[in-house]
């Protein structure tokens, strides 16, 4: 069974802050930056930046309703542009920087056009930000996914302090950068991809458990990978249509992380639950009931 999911357009200067910021918040499931509403056909960066196309820098941003609204989104969108000036952002100039929400679901025009009319009544200068639905998107080249990620010290306009995530303070970065932005850690790097004790693995950001190593296996695709979850209630499945394919993203029920994907060619017809190491946490089989018996106390 799929989780419910929506999609919403953002286009706010430069794509790879707005990207950056909007990927933090709980509930945003996937991003992908793109160029979109433009006369071109087969738009490239190169295109994009002469203004001729009339595409907009923009990102896809799919979410779950369930844990983070549109309105929620919408109100971190405005934290991070200027939406009083047309055609720039911070020092970017051109109709590629323009600011826009543009809408895919019909049911999502009412409350955009809610949001910015309620946004105008507390202003005195017109808000310049278009609204409508989308027209085109095309996903831009592979360099500028998770642009940041890759580039910690590139360029960005917008100030990624404005989003509060103490609560991941206990993550590594990568394994934040797993379970909440949706990255994939190396093949064959992680600590638990041959690692085969007994004992049972949670969830790295709340402690959920969510396999066990009895129906975990060897399947040499270089990472952990399980016939099932522990319950079919401590995750969720949602459709990821990232990287120009089409996947199964396995993510846990209750904090939301990202833990990688499920496919149809484990052992004798089973599932191949393949997830990131970095998501995960072991308890061994001998501190598994005491680890049981303290989460109960909580």
């Amino acid at each position: 069974m799929f989780t419910k999911q929506n999609v919403i357009y953002l286009a706010g200067g430069c794509f790879w802050g707005v990207e950056a910021f909007i990927s933090r918040l709980k509930g945003v499931n996937n991003t992908e930056v793109g160029y979109a509403n433009g006369n071109d056909l087969a738009p490239t960066y190169e295109k994009v930046c002469t203004g001729k196309t009339m595409h907009a820098e923009t990102v896809k941003v799919t979410f779950n309703p369930e844990i983070i609204s549109l309105e929620e989104i919408l109100e971190n969108f405005f934290k991070i542009i200027d939406p009083y000036v047309k055609n720039r952002q911070g020092p970017d100039r051109g109709t590629q920087y323009r600011t826009g929400i543009y809408w895919q679901n019909p049911n999502d025009e009412k409350a955009v056009i809610d949001f910015l009319k309620s946004k105008q009544k507390s202003s005195s200068k017109r808000i310049m930000v278009e609204s409508h639905e989308i027209y085109n998107f095309y996903p831009a080249e592979d360099y500028h996914q998770k642009y940041l990620e890759k580039n910690p010290q590139g360029y960005c306009h917008v100030d990624l302090n404005l989003i509060d995530n103490e609560e991941f303070n206990h993550l590594t970065r990568e394994e934040y950068e797993i379970t909440q932005l949706s990255l994939t850690e190396a093949p064959f790097s992680g600590k638990y991809n041959n690692f085969f004790e007994d004992g049972i693995y949670v969830d790295v950001v709340d402690g959920e458990v969510l396999f066990s190593s009895d129906d975990k296996f060897d399947s040499g695709c270089g990472w952990p990978a399980f016939t099932k979850p522990i319950s079919e209630d401590v995750i969720t499945k949602n459709r990821d249509f990232s990287h120009g394919t089409t996947r199964i993203e396995v993510r846990s029920a209750k904090a939301n992380s990202h833990l990688g994907h499920v496919f149809n060619d484990g052992p004798g017809g089973s599932k191949r639950y393949c997830i990131n190491s970095a998501a995960l946490k072991f308890i061994p089989r001998d501190e598994v009931e005491d680890y049981l018996k303290k989460r109960k106390e909580k």
